[in-house]
């Protein structure tokens, strides 16, 4: 029986609901667990200033398998490696719920890991090879759309079920979305691949996964895991040997995995730079504000979740915000600024503490949510901006893997600094974590502040291109972060 239009126009529907319903699971989880983390740490009797595991494993994963992903669909088929993803999500999510440890928690999120780092790409490939390209953008856009309400409601929905129920309920929801997704993809996604798919540049991928996981631990071995000080050194030796042993390696041959013509465009190669270092800030903070109002001001799980709603109401109505202040001012003047303001809001939450007003604390946030909006979709857009052609498929990507490598390193760092803190100010008699949080914002702030520095290195060349071009770049790029 031959598809009539109708039926084909109903299929890519259900198919644009299955992909949006897998970004919406993705990134639901990305933030779901944030207010979860004292219950699950006096579950699992561990602290919970030690918990930031749980978040690292699942981002880190992301990294690293994104950049595989376009390869395995190409090979396999999106329906196959769509199925997958949704697959191990689930069973990632069934692992988490029964874990009875940390490190069985942690090594539950890196399965859950590998299909959520899937979701993403492939069920945006499937959308590129299934609408035409007039309609591209518009079905993207339909598709991002639940991938930005999973930030929104999961610190919320995440204390609810915590408070409610159990900390075992972030996990266990993914499970029947997961089934109807996988029987949905089975029936209405086309297994679209590339016959001609070339070979996966392995040795590439090798080091550069090598790279971000020595870097990773490096940072959080002295506090979490007491490693010795060279042993954190070597792991940072072994991270730059690896990135050069890319470089080399890429400048031979002919399909790397990330060819390095890309970093001969210069608002690509400093908005890439910028996204790693200015998310340290912007990617800690999910982790630290809700740890900080349940352990240090006594806040249940649901009110914890509440009080992050401000931050992203704020986020998204700041979005239109965006545009104006780049067609008006240029994206050096707008990402110096904000990213500089950025930093000084996230040291400001250093005064944080029970004598403080609560309106006064929920105007801090909401303005946290704004800068750091405007922050995002400044970076991406002047990230992707200047791609085209063969570069933008490459360039998309290295942006996903940077954004998921930023906000490992950032809840890293985070963590390791509140650890040290902790423990420094324990010696010296200081009574409660309080203090260690205070000092932890404070550097986070400063080091946010600091890589201002390296959006001073756009040009008045990087600034063109401003009009429609740049609403359209906008769209892609918020695409794109979720």
């Amino acid at each position: 029986m031959t598809p009539t239009p109708d039926s084909d126009a109903r299929t890519r529907k259900v198919m644009l609901w299955v992909v949006a319903v897998g970004f919406f699971m993705q990134t639901l989880d990305s933030t779901i667990v944030n207010t979860a983390l004292p219950a699950m740490a006096a579950s699992l009797g561990e602290s919970p200033l030690r918990m930031q595991s749980v978040i690292i494993a699942y981002s880190l994963t992301m990294a690293v398998i994104i950049p595989a992903s376009g390869w395995l669909a190409d090979r396999f088929g999106t329906r196959r490696i769509f199925q997958l993803a949704i697959a191990l999500f689930v069973l990632g999510s069934l692992l988490c719920a029964y874990a009875q440890s940390l490190p069985f928690l942690v090594a539950a999120r890196v399965v859950q890991g590998v299909g959520g780092a899937m979701l993403l790409p492939v069920g945006r490939l499937a959308v590129l090879r299934t609408f035409p390209r007039e309609q591209f953008l518009q079905a993207l856009s339909f598709v991002a759309i639940p991938g930005m309400i999973g930030p929104l409601i999961g610190p919320t929905l995440g204390g609810w079920l915590t408070q409610a129920l159990s900390w075992h309920w972030i996990f266990l929801i993914n499970v029947p979305v997961g089934l109807l997704g996988g029987l949905a993809t089975l029936r209405y996604m086309p297994n679209s691949r590339l016959p001609e798919t070339g070979r996966f540049d392995v040795a590439g991928y090798a080091f550069l996964a090598t790279a971000m996981v020595t870097i990773s631990f490096a940072l959080d071995g002295l506090a979490d895991f007491g490693f010795e000080h060279a042993t954190v050194l070597m792991l940072l030796i072994a991270s730059l040997a690896a990135l050069t042993a890319y470089a080399l390696h890429a400048a031979r041959r002919t399909q790397p995995l990330f060819p390095l013509t890309l970093f001969r465009i210069h608002s690509f190669s400093v908005g890439l730079l910028g996204n790693l270092f200015a998310r340290i800030g912007n990617g800690a903070m999910p982790f630290l504000i809700p740890l900080t109002l349940q352990v240090c001001l006594g806040y249940s799980p649901l009110y914890a979740g509440l009080m992050m709603l401000p931050v992203t109401a704020a986020g998204m109505l700041s979005k239109r915000l965006a545009t104006r202040l780049i067609e008006r001012h240029g994206y050096r003047r707008v990402l110096v600024t904000n990213t500089f303001v950025v930093g000084l809001v996230i040291a400001s939450f250093g005064l944080i503490s029970p004598t403080l007003p609560l309106p006064l604390v929920l105007c801090q946030l909401a303005l946290f949510g704004a800068v750091n909006s405007i922050q995002f979709t400044a970076m991406n857009t002047v990230t992707l901006k200047d791609l085209g052609g063969a570069s933008a498929s490459g360039g998309n990507s290295l942006l996903s893997m940077v954004q998921m490598l930023a906000m490992s390193l950032a809840v890293t760092s985070a963590g390791a600094l509140l650890g040290t803190f902790n423990r420094v100010l324990q010696e010296h008699a200081q009574a409660g974590p309080l203090p260690a949080f205070h000092a932890t914002f404070v550097c986070v702030g400063l080091i946010t502040s600091a890589s201002a520095w390296i959006f001073m290195q756009l040009t008045p060349e990087d600034d063109t291109g401003t009009g429609q071009a740049t609403r359209e770049t906008r769209e892609t790029a918020e695409a794109a972060e979720v």
